[in-house]
């Protein structure tokens, strides 16, 4: 199944900055609801494994002290996403395709899907 084209338009950047910090249940809301939209936006295929990745960096954003922590964190893991993709690319690494039991859960309401 193909995607649904989707253009996303972010507001102004101090709009966004001043919604975080007057208003930051707002802010959180504005990202999920963003996410969210970019994720249903993409192909069937690819949802599942869109929505595990943004479980991951919610987790990892969750440890994180303040905002320049999170992005020195979200930055190292973007850069190693990239390094193991060029390892990958340049037939140092293999890629495997491994099995797993999925076992269902049912997501608090403060979580994603």
């Amino acid at each position: 199944m193909n995607a649904t084209p989707l253009n996303q338009t972010l507001p102004p950047f101090d709009e966004l900055v001043d919604l975080a910090k007057h208003h930051p249940d707002a802010f959180v809301q504005f990202k999920k609801d963003m996410c969210e939209e970019m994720i249903l936006s993409a192909s069937s295929e690819m949802q599942d494994r869109l929505w595990a990745q943004q479980s991951h960096i919610d987790r990892v954003v969750s440890r994180c002290k303040n905002p320049t922590h999170t992005n020195v964190i979200l930055m190292k893991e973007l850069s190693e996403q990239f390094h193991r993709f060029q390892n990958v690319l340049d037939g140092r690494e293999k890629v495997t395709q491994t099995s797993a039991d999925i076992i269902p859960f049912k997501p608090r309401d403060d979580e994603w899907r």
